[in-house]
């Protein structure tokens, strides 16, 4: 089972540990102290070792930072954590702010007052983070000290070990480009823009430059490191011995100069000396490193990470392989919802349903020697009230019994080593009410709009997010969440640069997999969210028309629920769409499953 129910926050342990923390910020005649959500490498997900958030508050969100002063502590959290916040840490200790709309810049600035001594880790903040907080809290006389020691690590005593699973090559057959052409391509462009060296920071940017997959954090086949490259010589990597061995490491080898992380510094600074152009993305790049560079002699000139594009932009097999994993992971969804619909909500739970999603995703992987190598993230199986908790993730103490009447949503996703893949479908359990069928059609409004939508090249995200609330917002209704983030190839869930939100600032180009999962929650009572993965399409002219546009090819092949369905609220080509991909889910996915799944498909896919 690659998922677990242990809930991992302890708010009773907050209190204590934040008077050790200040204690320790005393000595070291500190006001204040930063606490990101992070670690040296700016990973969303982050091994145990790198939960310092988490082990001081006992908020265990993906996204968030505390500020820890003398006689206050807040806790700044975005939209889809503010209930989980609340519930995870003690009321009495930590205000909650919003990240978004009021970050700890912009906190302190109002808040803060002149020759306030705020400390925070080099290390943890990029460059970028530590600019704009810098220049925000000048205004308010504030000093922002950098420290040599993380206060939190010298507090945590039983802190795990950092992560140190073996490296392993990942295929050509996957990968489709050879490891050695893409780094030529990227010594290339560092030329092209007067760069002598660059560090990749982004642990899915070495595993993407080097075709290489780790096991360093949960769900992601990720090795956490870093890399130089240069615009003439090897490339040199920084991974910890003990994750390179064997083949691998005669791979690597091949590929590139071998160093332990801790060589890191002095092989920086000793290459910026004589005022050296480094490139340091300045979006990921930690602080730490400016002061290295700058104190060594070297010029840090801001420079996009240059695989971010390329990583992006999938190649026709990486394509390929994104269209197996889908069907694949489609023939599971099909059995998993066939299974749902057998049963009586009553007599299932949250937790039985992760689990037996699970099952038949491994299943499927066998009977197709395509092994289940992990699932991307966290199952959310919210029922009820849970399901309208965005990034909900079922424990022991939170989990639900279902029951008739209510909704249920789960949202989830596989790693093949062919593709990611990432679903989510709100089922109905028993008979919706007329206000679900209301809010699950205008939902999935939004989802066909994005699906449908034709876009001249130099679109942004941005600028498209708004079809998929249009027929909300006209009912007065929204969700707090972007519409689509970015997803690798057998990498992160979560990929950047592109996504469509209103920050979407990131061209959409041909090659580029998103989510499409507009949503509506209310709080309390039930959530809703339907999710296809898609890739945007070659520009093509449409008849009769002046420019090229893109589309978007859908990806998931999996039935949408018809019982949520309100036909009255679709036009035609919002139902034409529905049935159309419907018959394509029956036609594709239909030989995949038994014959008792492939009854319930050709009910499930019937034209609305």
């Amino acid at each position: 089972m690659f998922q677990s129910f242990e809930s991992s926050s302890d708010p009773n342990q907050a209190r204590p540990r934040v008077e050790r923390l200040r204690a320790l910020m005393a000595e070291m005649e500190l006001e204040g102290l930063l606490v990101p959500h992070s670690d040296e490498y700016q990973s969303e997900y982050l091994p145990r070792s790198a939960e310092r958030l988490a082990w001081l508050t006992g908020f265990t969100g993906s996204a968030g930072a505390a500020l820890i002063l003398k006689e206050r502590a807040i806790l700044f959290v975005d939209s889809r954590y503010t209930i989980q916040a609340r519930e995870q840490t003690d009321p009495s200790l930590f205000q909650i702010e919003s990240l978004i709309d009021n970050p700890p810049r912009e906190w302190l600035r109002a808040n803060g007052s002149k020759g306030m001594r705020i400390g925070f880790d080099p290390w943890l903040h990029t460059i970028e983070d530590v600019r704009t907080l810098r220049k925000a809290v000048a205004k308010a006389g504030i000093q922002l000290v950098a420290l040599e020691r993380n206060l939190i690590d010298q507090i945590w005593e039983d802190r795990p070990a950092p992560p140190a699973e073996p490296v392993r090559a990942h295929p050509l057959k996957f990968a489709g480009e050879p490891a050695e052409e893409k780094l030529q391509r990227l010594s290339a462009m560092l030329g092209d823009e007067g760069i002598d060296h660059t560090v990749l920071t982004n642990a899915p940017s070495l595993a993407w430059a080097f075709n290489m997959r780790g096991a360093d954090v949960a769900h992601t086949p990720l090795a956490l490191g870093f890399a130089m490259l240069s615009a003439s010589g090897r490339p040199k990597l920084f991974l910890d011995p003990k994750k390179v061995s064997g083949e691998a490491r005669s791979y690597l080898a091949g590929l590139a100069d071998l160093h332990a992380p801790a060589e890191l510094e002095s092989v920086l600074a000793g290459l910026a000396k004589g005022n050296a152009k480094i490139g340091l993305d300045h979006g990921l790049a930690a602080e730490r490193l400016r002061l290295l560079v700058e104190s060594s002699g070297g010029n840090v000139v801001e420079f996009t990470d240059p695989t971010a594009l390329p990583r992006a932009t999938k190649n026709e097999t990486e394509l390929n392989g994104a269209r197996a994993a889908h069907l694949r992971d489609g023939a599971a969804m099909a059995r998993f919802l066939a299974w749902l619909d057998s049963r009586s909500p009553e007599s299932l739970d949250e937790i039985t349903v992760v689990k037996q999603l699970e099952e038949f995703r491994r299943v499927v992987g066998e009977e197709t020697q395509m092994p289940l190598r992990d699932i991307s993230f966290d199952t959310i199986s919210g029922s009820g009230p849970n399901g309208a908790v965005v990034h909900y993730r079922v424990t022991h103490e939170t989990n639900r019994k279902l029951s008739s009447g209510e909704l249920l949503l789960v949202d989830s996703g596989a790693q093949f080593e062919d593709g990611t893949t990432d679903v989510t479908r709100t089922v109905a359990l028993g008979s919706p009410t007329d206000e679900m069928r209301n809010r699950f059609t205008l939902v999935l409004k939004g989802m066909i709009a994005i699906s449908l939508l034709r876009f001249p090249p130099g679109t942004r995200g941005m600028d498209i997010d708004a079809f998929a609330r249009h027929a909300l917002w006209q009912a007065g209704l929204d969700y707090g969440h972007g519409t689509g983030h970015g997803v690798g190839s057998y990498l992160g869930v979560h990929e950047g640069p592109q996504r469509i939100a209103k920050t979407g600032k990131e061209k959409l180009l041909a090659g580029m997999i998103l989510s499409n999962e507009p949503g509506y929650y209310r709080q309390g009572h039930y959530g809703i969210r339907i999710e296809n993965l898609i890739v945007v399409t070659p520009p093509q002219l449409i008849p009769g028309g002046d420019i090229d546009m893109h589309g978007f090819e859908t990806l998931t092949l999996v039935p949408i629920d018809r019982r949520l369905v309100e036909p009255a609220l679709l036009a035609p080509e919002e139902k034409d769409w529905l049935n159309a991909y419907h018959r394509r889910v029956l036609e594709e996915i239909g030989p995949l499953v038994d014959g008792p799944t492939a009854a319930w498909l050709e009910q499930a896919t019937a034209p609305v």
